[in-house]
């Protein structure tokens, strides 16, 4: 699939403390629903032995995702700490089991689903950043990423129902996936009247999408890489934030103006949400209180230390992460984890330099453009990629959004990209408690001071030395070194220490004497 800056980069809207677990397990949730036509008995769920979340489905948010996308709830729904609790509270069964598979990614969710006497099985990846794909369909290979409408029909006369619907609408692909069923991936379900009178057909399912950004036959992008970038711009000089606006318009078929609109709206939301964080937060199951008022106390009393924006900065990111970590809202920016360090470096230098949300906007849109290079060729998953394609995708992107805040050039902005990259290649992802707080938080804060470092040394004409596209091949290289215990799994680093479990037993003892979700932190 052909990235998307609002898919696969900026975004989605959401609730939850990771969207690797919670944003992706919600839309595999929802396709899984759609495939049962929305009723569901019993659910057994499967996590291979080996993967990340036999260890992190229950405190990284990968089952109130996944129960509240089988009840059909969006990521940013407010009942969504509570779903599982809903879901089995309405009389039907739930089963998770680990299991040793080998499954070969480490987000693999296994789902097998009942109702009467039917049932169907779906196997999906999540992929990074709330982006997931479904690999197998009772047992048969699929592709399916939740960008287009799917209609599964199984018949008995499959030429007859591929000639029907070919006919009878414009489709993006059609196929026999399976002997007697047929997908067809389309910008609409296939409606009723080209089935009608058709003998054999047994069945049907609608598959909605959830992503934001449709796909469409015939899709092209101008670049995917910084190279085609800089050869696309053609030494016009372009600044990076409309080569961006181009791609996406591109990508979904957007006017600029509609793709800039889209990027102004979540502005706002991310700006309702440090306000909402500035006014303090509370949740009883998470490591770190609020914090950010306290910091912004001891800020206007000039009590810290001189940092110009940076203070300010610090203040916005630690103000995110906080309502994250109380199931508020947030936007995934490349992720949930890394949620913060680009829209509060962003927002908060624009503020210091008097500027509107458009340019806020354009700065984002920017970040945009590096996160298609690092998402085409690698992820934005720590169980993947450590905090380096977390944390390090973050800084790369905010530094350059803060090159075009700044008015720099297109290679002035890539160099920033390059150079942040590089100064967080190798970093662990490790959580304590297995909560995505600490040291997420401070991971955050130095992603943002790395960005704007970074910017500031492109500005002043620093040599990057290596270019940005064999930076993230070397971060994907490096990925594939690191010892699984060292990719968020909960099994290394500072996850591991005797503080860390400690706390880890304490909220779990919390979460027992609560009821697990009557108080609000299941």
């Amino acid at each position: 699939m052909i990235v998307s800056i609002f898919n696969d980069v900026i975004g989605p809207v959401m609730r939850g403390p990771s969207s690797s677990h919670c944003a992706a397990a919600l839309r595999i949730g929802r396709m899984a629903r759609d495939l049962m036509g929305g009723e569901i008995g019993e659910v057994l769920v499967e996590f291979d032995r080996a993967g990340s979340l036999p260890t992190t489905h229950d405190t990284q948010g990968s089952d109130m995702g996944l129960f509240g996308g089988l009840m059909g709830w969006d990521a940013a729904d407010e009942r969504l700490p509570g779903s599982m609790e809903v879901f089995a509270g309405e009389g039907r069964k739930i089963r998770i089991e680990t299991v040793d598979v080998g499954d070969p990614h480490p987000n693999t969710y296994r789902l097998t689903l009942f109702h009467g006497g039917e049932s169907h099985s779906l196997h999906a990846i999540s992929t990074g950043g709330g982006m997931m794909e479904v690999i197998l369909l009772d047992g048969v290979p699929v592709s399916m990423f939740g960008d287009c409408h799917e209609t599964l029909i199984w018949t008995d006369d499959v030429i007859g129902v591929m000639a029907a619907v070919g006919e009878g609408m414009e489709v993006d692909g059609i196929s026999e996936v399976a002997p007697g069923l047929v997908e067809v991936k389309a910008g609409r379900f296939v409606e009723g009247n080209l089935l009608e009178g058709l003998a054999g057909v047994r069945k049907v399912r609608f598959l909605g999408p959830v992503l934001p950004v449709m796909t469409r036959k015939g899709t092209a992008v101008p670049f995917t890489t910084a190279a085609e970038l800089l050869e696309c711009d053609g030494g016009r000089g372009i600044p990076l934030w409309r080569h961006a606006v181009a791609y996406e318009g591109a990508r979904g078929d957007l006017t600029d103006e509609e793709v800039l609109g889209k990027m102004v709206d979540l502005v706002r939301i991310l700006r309702r949400s440090i306000a909402a964080g500035l006014a303090g937060t509370s949740y009883e199951d998470r490591v770190l209180g609020f914090q950010s008022g306290g910091y912004r106390r001891e800020m206007e009393a000039g009590r810290l230390l001189e940092a110009g924006a940076l203070n300010r900065i610090i203040l916005y990111v630690t103000a995110l992460m906080e309502v994250k970590s109380s199931m508020g809202v947030i936007i995934a920016m490349p992720t949930a984890g890394a949620c913060a360090a680009l829209p509060g470096a962003v927002i908060a230098m624009a503020e210091e330099m008097g500027l509107d949300e458009e340019a806020m906007a354009r700065a984002l849109m920017a970040s945009g453009a590096i996160g298609v290079f690092i998402a085409t060729a690698w992820s934005f998953a720590a169980e993947v990629g450590g905090c380096q394609a977390e944390g390090g995708s973050a800084a790369s992107m905010a530094a350059a959004a803060l090159v075009t805040l700044a008015g720099g050039t297109l290679e002035q902005a890539l160099a920033a990209s390059s150079m942040a990259l590089q100064s967080m290649i190798g970093l662990i992802c490790d959580p304590i408690a297995n909560r995505v707080e600490a040291p997420c938080l401070g991971k955050n804060v130095m992603a943002a001071a790395n960005a704007l470092s970074c910017a500031n040394m492109a500005l002043a004409g620093f040599d990057q030395v290596i270019p940005l596209d064999e930076v993230i091949e070397t971060a994907k290289r490096v990925s594939k070194q690191m010892p699984r215990e060292l990719r968020c799994t909960a099994l290394g680093g500072l996850s591991i220490t005797p503080t860390s479990l400690a706390i880890e037993k304490r909220l779990a003892e919390g979460r027992v004497a609560c009821g697990k979700g009557s108080c609000g932190c299941g």
